[in-house]
């Protein structure tokens, strides 16, 4: 219940006290600090967030050999993996992620599934029906070391132990040679962020092609070797490392990759090469590969091959893709620290929307994600249109959505869900290549380092795309019924055990940064800490705790309390203004301070007895001598013995203190109750009785002492006529019924319908039947019946 209360302040002291905790209730300190949950800092990681002194990561690089088999939709390959520890521990044995073992028949991916609920569609069952039959994985034909001599391994569902000969002691380099092959799936039926896509209108296949090696797992000081299972969810942990990569295709195919095209002679016309050197200073797009060279492509059914060779360095991951399919453009960016070649690849189903704006969408992630962090180092950039809806790779991309063709009229279109979604989808994937391909946190653990990290970005960036742009995660209010729901689980979630990926580790944390730029900390000091965090770990690899305490470090505010709400529980924000009282100075002056009195009680209703006895005949309207002094003068009359007291105790005050007693400035006291147990800033916008408004923010320290009620108190000349919390906003408030003053109502509206004949005479029917002791009453079967 809200109401305005008025009186007066007999003491001023008593108004600042704020509200006591009740008697025996445990405190509940939300600015409590964090150094219970976080680690330890040491020399590898530092108080303030930063990479101590003798911080090391390890370092590994691939020589690799791969064939596409287009017949058989099979990938036979061969690596030479070079493992240097920079670790101050000694090694015995390495760990290699095998995760395309999660496509076998009896992982661990597939026995931990939950049966399907009643409904299940058409597309879901077949996945169920053939992920349960399709017997994929790695075949594992050679492990070795750099003589050739076998190494005794061991093979852990997703994982592979690899025993050394001789341990590996910290600043050695060991050789690794491993043989592989393994069956690709059918990307759209299987799922999974790799797999082929078959178009068969013209009997073609567009690969696209991630997880396709063995990798070594990352050994790092906070984990030591992470080695979690890969069961669809955590992504990839990985090393740093330089890549020499030679992709061996049918010669009418085309590739994109991780990494610099280095024979582009044997791979590309001489126009097509020429076009690509024109690209670097074009003003738009060049097409390399033109529709028609791409339908042409399509034709063709060369029974030769090529062999694509890319170098790539210090990247943490390899990705490609290969078709006949592909159309190909570019066009050079070259701003600051940065000089790439932003280019898409994209089958002829992918226009008119690819050509319009993918490349486009690449360069301008780039120029986004530059002022926040730092100039994106890498050489190339890719979007890659395929099966894969959206995945990220150092330097490439895959994303999903295409136009809509009209099988009748042939004619393309797209919807502007489809178009939003591509831009939002590019940007989000060119994002990633800065968390995590460059701030390379553990994505097998904390899922939001990187997804929210650059979902907060890619609402930055859409945002700066075109005014009011239709951005899917940011707006504080998007995440109003996660927050209230039951299924929260805290952000600080193993990435495998959420309940609500899109939610938890996209949503929340996006909107949670998104508030700390703008409502907690303001642009400049967010944006500066923010831009630390990025330049101190690029190219190397955070934990939360090093992203909390930048933050902090770079900005000079405590936000424990933020990171702890926040990230470490499920509580929501529902702040709401319970009373709002209005006071007065006592002047003291029996004169003044009588005539407030008799004011206000003449503002009282009449008493309903009052209002039916007026009127009535009263004794003294026949005996009038009873009237006396006291009937001429009301209770609120002054006497002389209180004027009296008054010019005797106010003649001994001080000149400041009898201007205190003359003030006649209007307090305010405000009581807020904060229902969703998440602290946060109190934001009012005030209305005063001239119309005036005023914008008041009040920072969440106010509820430092009392975090589940708290009374602050404004001093103004005007009156206040109406409070707003939260007015735009700004905090995912999941109730906004409760932040005015006064209450409005909460508005709706209800459909009208014709009620079909049978249901009519069902209720008839109904109230016709006679109550059946045993089971009970007509309405309560009614009422169970709705209930089911």
């Amino acid at each position: 219940m809200k109401q305005l209360v008025q009186s007066t302040i007999v003491c001023l002291t008593v108004v600042f006290s704020g509200a006591a905790i009740a008697k025996g209730a445990p405190f509940d300190d939300k600015f409590r600090q964090l150094d219970e949950l976080l680690p330890t800092p040491n020399t590898y990681r530092t108080a303030s967030g930063a990479p101590g002194h003798q911080y090391w990561q390890q370092e590994v690089d691939y020589e690799i050999n791969i064939t596409l088999d287009d017949a058989t939709q099979r990938l036979m390959g061969s690596e030479t993996l070079d493992y240097t520890n920079n670790s101050p521990d000694t090694l015995r044995y390495i760990w290699i992620q095998l995760d395309q073992n999660r496509m076998k028949r009896g992982a661990d991916y597939k026995l931990a599934n939950v049966a399907p609920k009643k409904k299940v569609t058409y597309k879901g069952l077949r996945n169920i029906i053939e992920t349960d039959a399709f017997d994929g994985g790695y075949e594992i034909t050679k492990v070795a070391d750099s003589n050739n001599k076998p190494l005794k391994h061991v093979i852990n569902g997703t994982m592979m132990r690899i025993d050394l000969p001789k341990p590996l002691k910290p600043g050695k380099t060991v050789e690794l040679n491993i043989d592989w092959n393994y069956q690709l799936h059918e990307q759209k039926v299987l799922g999974g962020r790799s797999g082929w896509e078959y178009f068969k209108k013209d009997d073609n296949y567009l690969y696209e092609l991630a997880q396709w090696f063995p990798r070594a797992a990352a050994y790092y000081d906070v984990m030591g070797w992470q080695n979690k299972q890969f069961l669809g969810n955590g992504e990839f942990t990985l090393e740093f490392g330089d890549y020499d990569v030679k992709i061996t295709v049918p010669a009418d195919h085309v590739v994109a990759a991780t990494g610099v095209l280095q024979n582009p002679k044997q791979v590309l016309t001489k126009t097509q090469r020429e076009r690509l050197e024109q690209a670097k200073t074009a003003k738009k797009p060049v097409l390399v590969i033109t529709p028609e060279e791409a339908l042409a492509n399509e034709k063709s059914r060369s029974d030769k091959t090529k062999t694509w060779h890319f170098k790539a360095e210090n990247v943490r991951d390899f990705a490609w893709a290969s078709s006949r399919k592909f159309i190909w453009d570019a066009q050079g960016y070259k701003e600051g620290g940065t000089d790439t070649m932003a280019m898409s690849f994209y089958p002829n189903e992918g226009n008119p929307l690819w050509e319009r704006y993918s490349t486009e969408a690449i360069i301008h992630t780039m120029e986004q994600y530059n002022k926040y962090t730092f100039a994106y180092p890498y050489p190339v950039s890719i979007s890659v249109n395929g099966p894969v809806g959206g995945m990220e790779y150092p330097m490439i991309t895959f994303n999903g959505p295409r136009p809509t063709l009209n099988e009748e009229t042939g004619e393309k279109t797209y919807s502007r869900r489809t178009k939003y979604g591509l831009i939002g989808v590019i940007i989000h994937e060119v994002g990633h290549n800065y968390f995590p391909m460059i701030v390379n946190s553990d994505e097998r653990q904390w899922t939001w380092m990187d997804e929210g990290l650059n979902t907060f970005l890619q609402f930055v960036a859409e945002q700066a795309w075109e005014e009011n742009y239709p951005s899917r995660r940011g707006h504080a209010a998007g995440m109003i019924s996660y927050m209230k729901s039951t299924n929260q689980v805290p952000i600080m979630t193993n990435s495998e055990s959420i309940l609500q990926f899109g939610n938890n580790a996209y949503g929340k944390p996006a909107v949670a940064l998104n508030i700390l730029r703008e409502s907690i900390m303001g642009r400049e000091l967010f944006d500066f800490a923010f831009r630390e965090y990025a330049q101190r770990w690029k190219f190397k690899r955070p934990t939360p705790a090093d992203f909390f305490r930048t933050m902090e470090d770079a900005s000079g505010i405590d936000l424990d309390w933020f990171w702890r709400g926040w990230f470490y529980t499920t509580d929501h924000v529902d702040i709401a203004i319970e009373n709002v009282y209005l006071y007065r100075p006592n002047s003291q002056n029996p004169d003044i301070e009588e005539a407030w009195e008799r004011a206000r009680y003449n503002e009282q209703p009449t008493f309903i007895s009052d209002m039916l006895n007026e009127g009535n005949w009263r004794r003294t309207h026949d005996k009038p001598e009873l009237l006396d002094f006291y009937n001429e003068h009301d209770k609120f009359t002054a006497t002389n013995a209180a004027r009296n007291k008054y010019n005797k105790t106010h003649s001994k005050l001080e000149q400041w203190e009898k201007d205190l007693l003359a003030n006649d400035s209007k307090f305010y006291i405000i009581d807020f109750a904060n229902k969703g147990g998440l602290v946060m800033p109190i934001i009012l916008d005030i209305t005063y009785a001239d119309d005036s408004t005023e914008q008041v923010r009040i920072p969440a320290e106010i509820w430092r002492r009392t975090p589940e009620k708290v009374s602050k108190l404004l001093i103004r000349d005007k009156e206040i006529k109406a409070i707003a919390l939260d007015p735009n906003w700004e905090t995912a408030d999941v109730d906004v019924n409760n932040n005015y003053w006064p209450a409005r109502p909460i508005q709706s509206r209800f459909d009208l319908f014709k009620r079909k004949k049978k249901d009519m005479m069902r209720d008839y029917n109904e109230e016709l039947k006679p109550v059946d002791a045993k089971s009970g009453s007509n309405e309560e079967k009614q009422n169970d019946n709705t209930a089911n």
